[in-house]
């Protein structure tokens, strides 16, 4: 495992990176509704990222199970959809989620987050999944300090999530991200305190649960992308990207935009 530590000057042209992501996401949060297409806000991002001067790293990206690459700028996951799922014409319905996950390329580095939408009203159920989910991440994130283990936030995100009888996706995790996408260390969503790599000064990761409502069992769909739950029921998904320096946590990625928006 090759851990790369970011410069100051790194870590700053990374937030730059990933406040293009928050504005991004801010940007196709206005347009979520019933009746839009997830192929419509792809076009949104797609639009908005090129004319911020940025590049969609998610288009194009290989797929690791041997089908096409991503055809897409920007993951829309419905729903029962977990992670990775691919923009297509089916309209939005009221009561629906849409997880809306991200990633740019600017000026050579990599910004990465991911937030779940709701359309139009939703079930008070669905919503306190969303909660939970979001919850846990910044659980994650407070326990991302100079000289604890990679475990710990995992074990934080599980914790909260599970006693609250959601289930935790295992097959898929964060990750250390720079200029490339997808870095050492693997950051899961489980674990135990204590485990794990060492978190330094200078580590640029990726935290993003993905939580279930029901069982975490999940499957690959026939588009060799789209990863749903095996049971059905919904799941939710947040993602920060967040810098460890300067002896504290530094989140890169934002919400403030989507959220001022929501209200």
């Amino acid at each position: 495992m090759k851990i790369f530590l970011k410069t100051e000057e790194e870590i700053e042209l990374m937030r730059a990176a990933n406040l293009m992501v928050g504005s991004t996401l801010a940007e196709i949060g206005k347009a979520i509704k019933p009746g839009v297409t997830t192929r419509q806000l792809d076009k949104i991002a797609d639009t908005y990222i090129r004319d911020n001067g940025a590049v969609p790293t998610f288009k194009g990206f290989p797929n690791p199970c041997g089908g096409e690459a991503f055809p897409a700028s920007i993951c829309t996951s419905v729903n029962d959809e977990v992670v990775h799922g691919l923009p297509t014409d089916c309209p939005l319905q009221e009561g629906d989620i849409v997880s809306v996950d991200c990633g740019v390329l600017l000026n050579g580095w990599n910004g990465d987050s991911c937030y779940t939408f709701s359309v139009g009203e939703i079930s008070a159920e669905v919503a306190q999944l969303l909660k939970t989910t979001k919850e846990a991440l910044y659980r994650g994130i407070e326990m991302a300090l100079p000289g604890r283990r990679i475990g710990d936030i995992g074990n934080a995100v599980q914790e909260h999530c599970e006693a609250q009888g959601y289930g935790v996706v295992r097959e898929f995790v964060g990750h250390g991200i720079g200029q490339k996408m997808h870095e050492d260390p693997p950051v899961p969503n489980y674990g135990r305190s204590g485990n794990g790599p060492q978190i330094k000064s200078g580590m640029c990761i990726a935290i993003e649960p993905m939580i279930t409502m029901g069982n975490p069992k999940i499957y690959l769909s026939d588009d060799r992308w789209t990863v749903r739950t095996r049971d059905g029921k919904p799941a939710a998904h947040f993602e920060h990207t967040i810098a460890i320096h300067q002896g504290r946590v530094d989140i890169l990625s934002s919400f403030k935009e989507i959220e001022k928006n929501e209200k």
